[in-house]
C-alpha cells in the first residue's frame, strides 16, 4: 500500500470547490506525488520469492491495474470536482447507498491495514538490536508481535486525540525514513553488491513467466495490486492540473516508469542476497540489508536502516490514525453515521469512530493468535485488505460506466482516451485484472507456512463477508435524524435535476444548475436511492 494512503484518504473526501483557484500542478509535480504516496518497502519482500519473475507480475499489474484505473479515476475526479471523492463518483452513478457502500469499504481497508503495518513494524524493531539470530528469533514471536502492535496503535490513538497539529511534518518526515531513503539506498546497495562480484542468490534458471496453472504458486503476487492502491485519492488533484487531457496521462506515464523500477530493483536486490528458500515477508528486507552492508564490511548499518525503516513506519502510523475516519465522518453528518459517531472533541478529532476503528484493529491484530506465525497472520491481514480494496475498485469501474451513459453531457476535465474503444477497453482490462487478483487471493500461498488451508481461507472469507455487509445493515437501519442540519454536503446531479441516478439526465453540455435548484436539493438532503422498476431497467444499469 502507498506510504500516505491513510492521510491521503481524508484528502480524498474534499477536492477543491467549483470556482474556487488553486495553484496550478505541472505534470512533473503530478508524478511526483503519484510516486511517493504509492512506493512502500513493506511488500517487496513477498515479490522476492519470484526472483526474475517478479518484473512480469510488477509489470502486469501495472497494465491491467494501475494504469486504467489512474485513467477512470482522473475522469471521475477531473468530472465530480465537489466534496465526496469516491463516496460522490459512486452515489452519483449508483445512488447513495452505493456511495455509502464504497466510501467505508475503503476505510475498513484502511483499519485492516493498520495492524499489518504494525506487524511490519514490529518486526524492523526486532532488527535493530544485535545479533542478528536474536532478532529473527524475536521477530517470530507472536506474543512480543501483539504487544508492540496494540501498544502503539493504541498510544498513537491517544496521542491523536490532542489533535493533528503537525501531521503533515510527521508525515514528510517518515515518507524519507521509512520509504525514499531506503529505497534508494537500498538499489544502490544491490547495485554494488552485483558489481562486486558476491554471490546472487536468484536462481537462473527461474522462469520470467509463472505457472498460471498453479494459483497457490501466485497467490502472493496478488498483493502487488495493493502495491498499487491509492490512485482514487491522487485522482481528486486532476483538477488542480494544467491541461490534464494531456499532462496527466503523460504524468501516469512518467510515474508508472519511476514506479516500477523502485520496485522491480529493490525487489531484486533482496532476491540477490536472501536465498529463496529463506525469504520471510516480514523479515527479508531487514535480513538483506544486514547482509548487503556486511558485504561492504559494515554489518551494524543493518541494524541502523532498521532503525530509520520502524521510525518511519511507526511516524506514518501516528499520523494518518485520524484519516481514514475524517472522510467516514464527512459522509456520516450527511446522514449515514448515527449522532453519537459525528461528535468531535475540542480539538476537532472524531473521537467516538476512533474508538470503533480501535476495537476493529485489537480484533484483527488476535489474528495473530489464532495463525501459526507472524509471518501467516500478516498474510492474512494483507490479503483481506486486498479484497475489500478490490471490491470498491470493481463499484468505482462500474461507476465510470454508469456515468458515461447517464451523464453523457457532464464536463470532464479529462476524458479516457480513443473515445468509445478506449471507455471499454479500460473497463473490461481493469475488471478484469481487478476479479483476477480478487479470486487469487482467496488461495493459501504455496511459499509460506498458513496452517490449515480451512482455517485460512475461512478468516478471509467471513472477515470479507462480515466487513461488506456491515455497511449495508447500516445503511438499512439509517434515521432521518442522523442527519447533521448545519451539513452543508452538495446535492448530486440527480438530487437537483430530479431524477433517479439510473436515469439518463437532460442537461444540455455546459449546464449550471441554479442557485435556487441547488438550494432546495440541499434542503430535502440526500435521496433515497429507488430501485430500477422494471427488468428492463436493470438491464441499463450500465
Amino acid at each position: 500500500m502507498g506510504k500516505n494512503l491513510t492521510k491521503l484518504a481524508a484528502e480524498s473526501q474534499t477536492a477543491p470547490p467549483a470556482g474556487k483557484k488553486v495553484a496550478a500542478l505541472s505534470m512533473g509535480a503530478m508524478a511526483i506525488m503519484i510516486v511517493t504516496n504509492i512506493v512502500s518497502m513493506r511488500g517487496m519482500a513477498s515479490q522476492a520469492e519470484y526472483g526474475y519473475g517478479s518484473i512480469f507480475y510488477y509489470v502486469f499489474a501495472a497494465l491491467v491495474f494501475l494504469v486504467p484505473y489512474a485513467l477512470v479515476c482522473a475522469e471521475l475526479a477531473s468530472t465530480y470536482t465537489r466534496s465526496g471523492g469516491l463516496f460522490r463518483w459512486c452515489a452519483e452513478a449508483f445512488g447513495p447507498k452505493w456511495g455509502w457502500v464504497a466510501m467505508y469499504l475503503e476505510w475498513q481497508m484502511v483499519v485492516i491495514w493498520f495492524p499489518a503495518v504494525l506487524m511490519f513494524a514490529a518486526v524492523s524493531l526486532a532488527f535493530i538490536f544485535w545479533p542478528e539470530t536474536f532478532d529473527v528469533h524475536l521477530a517470530k514471536n507472536v506474543i512480543y508481535t501483539l504487544i508492540v502492535v496494540l501498544a502503539v496503535y493504541w498510544v498513537a490513538t491517544f496521542v491523536t486525540f490532542k489533535g493533528q497539529k503537525y501531521a503533515n511534518r510527521l508525515s514528510t518526515f517518515g515518507g524519507l525514513t521509512g520509504t525514499i531513503i531506503p529505497a534508494i539506498i537500498l538499489m544502490a546497495l544491490g547495485l554494488i553488491y552485483w558489481l562486486c562480484g558476491h554471490t546472487i542468490y536468484i536462481p537462473t534458471n527461474q522462469s520470467f513467466f509463472p505457472d498460471f496453472a498453479d494459483f497457490s504458486d501466485i497467490v502472493l503476487a496478488a498483493s502487488i495490486f495493493l502495491f498499487y492502491a491509492g490512485m482514487e485519492m491522487q485522482a481528486v488533484h486532476v483538477p488542480s492540473m494544467v491541461n490534464p487531457s494531456k499532462n496527466f496521462p503523460k504524468a501516469c506515464f512518467i510515474s508508472v516508469v519511476a514506479i516500477l523500477c523502485i520496485f522491480v530493483f529493490c525487489t531484486l536486490a533482496i532476491g540477490a542476497a536472501v536465498p529463496e528458500k529463506d525469504i520471510n515477508l516480514l523479515q527479508s528486507l531487514l535480513v538483506a540489508y544486514n547482509k548487503l552492508w556486511a558485504s561492504l564490511g559494515v554489518p551494524w548499518l543493518g541494524n541502523v536502516m532498521a532503525l530509520l525503516i520502524t521510525v518511519g513506519a511507526l511516524a506514518q502510523v501516528t499520523v494518518v490514525i485520524s484519516a481514514p475516519s475524517t472522510g467516514i465522518l464527512a459522509v456520516g453528518r450527511a446522514g449515514f453515521l448515527p449522532r453519537g459517531l459525528q461528535k468531535v472533541n475540542k480539538n476537532g478529532i472524531q473521537v467516538p469512530i476512533l474508538w470503533v476503528q480501535g476495537i476493529f484493529v485489537t480484533v484483527l491484530a488476535l489474528v495473530l493468535v489464532v495463525m501459526p506465525s507472524v509471518e501467516s497472520a500478516y498474510q492474512v491481514l494483507s490479503q483481506m485488505s486486498t479484497v475489500l480494496y478490490l471490491i470498491m475498485v470493481v463499484i468505482i469501474y462500474g461507476a465510470f460506466l454508469r456515468l458515461r451513459r447517464t451523464e453523457p453531457n457532464a464536463k470532464r476535465g479529462f476524458k479516457v482516451p480513443c473515445g468509445n474503444a478506449g471507455k471499454w477497453v479500460v473497463f473490461l482490462l481493469g475488471v478484469a485484472g481487478a476479479l483476477l487478483a480478487l479470486v487469487i487471493s482467496f488461495v493459501p500461498p504455496a511459499q509460506i507456512t498458513t496452517g490449515s488451508p480451512v482455517t485460512y481461507v475461512g478468516i478471509i472469507l467471513i472477515g470479507v463477508c462480515v466487513f461488506v455487509a456491515f455497511p449495508f445493515i447500516v445503511y438499512a437501519k439509517r434515521k432521518s435524524s442522523w442527519r447533521d442540519s448545519d451539513n452543508d454536503f452538495y446535492p448530486f446531479n440527480w438530487e437537483i435535476e430530479g431524477r433517479r441516478p439510473d436515469e439518463v439526465s437532460k442537461w444540455e453540455a455546459g449546464y449550471q444548475p441554479t442557485e435556487a435548484e441547488i438550494e432546495k436539493a440541499m434542503e430535502e438532503g440526500i435521496a433515497d436511492d429507488a430501485p430500477p422498476r422494471t427488468k428492463k431497467d436493470i438491464g441499463r444499469l450500465f
